[in-house]
């Protein structure tokens, strides 16, 4: 890295002109301290922009937090290609000790999605404009709803189909909605082998709430997954389709194969781990955090630094749109209630196989814990994917499809 005072006035020049920082930066208004062993810079954000700045912290300016972590570990996240668990703030957060924060940390998280933004500036390269990135075509994807009686009442649940042949169904991630597989569905060569589906569970995306159930209510947990799930692929007439699932849909995915060998044909299950600890954060669902900038920002964090950013934009987007305390009523299931420790063993992959796949920047179900789970799955197959993060299929799908397509084509083959 160049010298301090030149670093901070190149990265603070490009924040000034970054045009993400200032369309989510509206209305900020906070004051932090960021410390590099003993280099130490006073920063004011105003609205999406740095107002002031100064190479101290003069006793007499307003601090609203500080954050603090030795030189070496700046350097990786301002890297060009930053290393895993350094990728993003809240990486470094949770999974680097020696990165701290002074002061309050609810500020941090009121204005989490521009201080990281700000951070990611840091480095040079984030300030390039890549352009929107072509869109996903869906002239051939069809949606529809279907009616199905769950135990927490009549729901209606928005499903999308393209292509023909073997049934594949989708599951998405927490908090989101079935959009994160529209690259997948508008994929031609899928199309000609696959009818897959995706479609949003009960009160996710263009899904209604069930009956029994009002504003703030949601929470999932394990029965009530995997209910909708075989519910929706019964009321859409699905075929022992293959099941894959990411993230909370990696992880239901493991708990079909066991519970229903005989109604899934195979699971492919990303980012899935049978339990994941620690995702659970009070922020998502409080009072005085708009969860709509934060819950995107804190799901950006694990996608991997080289993703298109049209791509990671796309992931936020639907984040953005989730309906209150849907992700926290989520996260309930996917990092608390959860616990496959105990079964994931009995698994009969002679009936259901099962695929593991992890991307190597995920730091929630990180590549470690999935390949741990699949070595307790007599049978199971595990796949790492270099360069992707916890939103493979969404955040990067053609480095996804080269890892697919193998494991499709293994499930499609003859015994």
């Amino acid at each position: 890295m160049t010298e301090w005072p030149q670093f901070v006035e190149a990265w603070l020049g490009r924040a000034a002109s970054d045009r993400r920082l200032q369309a989510i930066g509206s209305g900020t208004d906070v004051a932090f301290t960021l410390r590099s062993a003993g280099d130490v810079v006073w920063v004011h954000l105003r609205d999406g922009a740095p107002a002031a700045h100064a190479l101290d912290d003069g006793f007499d300016r307003r601090v609203d937090f500080g954050l603090r972590a030795p030189a070496a570990v700046w350097e990786r996240l301002w890297a060009d290609v930053p290393p895993p668990r350094h990728q993003s703030l809240f990486a470094l957060l949770s999974k680097v000790p020696e990165f701290a924060v002074e002061g309050s940390r609810e500020a941090l998280a009121q204005h989490a999605h521009a201080i990281a933004r700000l951070l990611e500036l840091g480095r040079p390269g984030a300030a390039t404009d890549h352009g929107d990135g072509a869109p996903a075509d869906l002239s051939e994807v069809t949606g529809r709803y279907v009616r199905v009686e769950l135990s927490t009442g009549t729901a209606q649940l928005f499903c999308e189909q393209a292509g023909a042949g073997r049934d594949l169904l989708f599951l998405h991630t927490a908090g989101s909605d079935g959009r994160q597989y529209h690259h997948l569905l508008a994929d031609p060569e899928l199309r000609t082998q696959w009818r897959m589906t995706a479609f949003d569970l009960p009160a996710h995306g263009r899904s209604t709430p069930p009956t029994g159930m009002r504003e703030g209510e949601w929470l999932l947990n394990t029965d009530r997954y995997v209910e909708a799930i075989v519910a929706a692929a019964d009321a859409l007439g699905l075929e022992r389709p293959v099941a894959l699932g990411c993230s909370m849909g990696g992880e239901i995915c493991l708990e079909l194969a066991y519970r229903h060998p005989d109604r899934f044909a195979a699971v492919v299950a990303c980012q899935a781990a049978d339990r994941v600890e620690g995702r659970q954060v009070a922020w998502a669902k409080h009072a005085r955090v708009n969860e709509k900038l934060f819950v995107p920002e804190w799901v950006d964090g694990l996608m991997s630094p080289t993703a298109p950013p049209a791509r990671r934009a796309e992931v936020r987007w639907a984040y953005s749109q989730s309906a209150h305390g849907v992700y926290w009523g989520d996260i309930e299931f996917y990092s608390r209630e959860w616990d496959a420790r105990d079964r994931v063993a009995d698994i009969d992959t002679g009936r259901c196989p099962v695929h593991i796949l992890a991307g190597e920047y995920d730091y929630s179900c990180t590549p470690e814990l999935a390949r741990a789970t699949a070595e307790r799955i007599p049978g199971a197959r595990f796949t790492e994917m270099c360069g992707l993060g916890h939103f493979p299929m969404a955040e990067d799908p053609a480095a996804f499809l080269g890892y697919l397509r193998p494991v499709l084509a293994r499930i499609a083959a003859p015994s």
